[in-house]
């Protein structure tokens, strides 16, 4: 059964999204998936859709604030491309390497997957995840 059924029978509210706190969560994972890929601060800016530098460290002080929705969106794709890592390479150097090895498969043209989603675009993010998402629901071994 979904989780927010679970929630709703059990008495439990649903999560609120637009709660600083949840923003305040969800960056900190973020930051530290950042660290686990050595993204550099453009690159962390890239993927959090945020132009500001003053934005950017703003966010790493990790206060509680509110996020946008574009924002929520893009955390998810990229929690969701970190956890499909875990499982298809269960070593974390070789996950976390992964996101920077140059990709034979036809979507990312010969680029690393990083590469692919600094493009900026939630899309860019979709793609990566739906990629790894049929990795795994193929089982397939290679995903270089």
């Amino acid at each position: 059964m979904h989780k927010l059924a679970n929630q709703k029978l059990s008495g439990e509210q649903p999560l609120d999204l637009k709660s600083p706190d949840v923003g305040r969560k969800g960056l900190a994972v973020f930051f530290r998936i950042a660290a686990r890929w050595t993204l550099d601060v453009p690159t962390q800016m890239v993927l959090l859709g945020i132009r500001s530098r003053s934005t950017y460290y703003r966010w790493r002080k990790l206060k509680n604030r509110s996020l946008k929705p574009d924002t929520l969106v893009r955390l998810s794709y990229i929690f969701g491309i970190y956890k499909a890592l875990q499982i298809l390479l269960p070593k974390a150097d070789l996950a976390d390497g992964w996101m920077h090895k140059p990709n034979t498969a036809p979507l990312f043209k010969g680029k690393s997957a990083l590469d692919y989603m600094r493009g900026g675009q939630v899309a860019d993010l979709r793609a990566v995840r739906r990629y790894l998402d049929s990795v795994i629901a193929n089982d397939i071994a290679d995903i270089s």
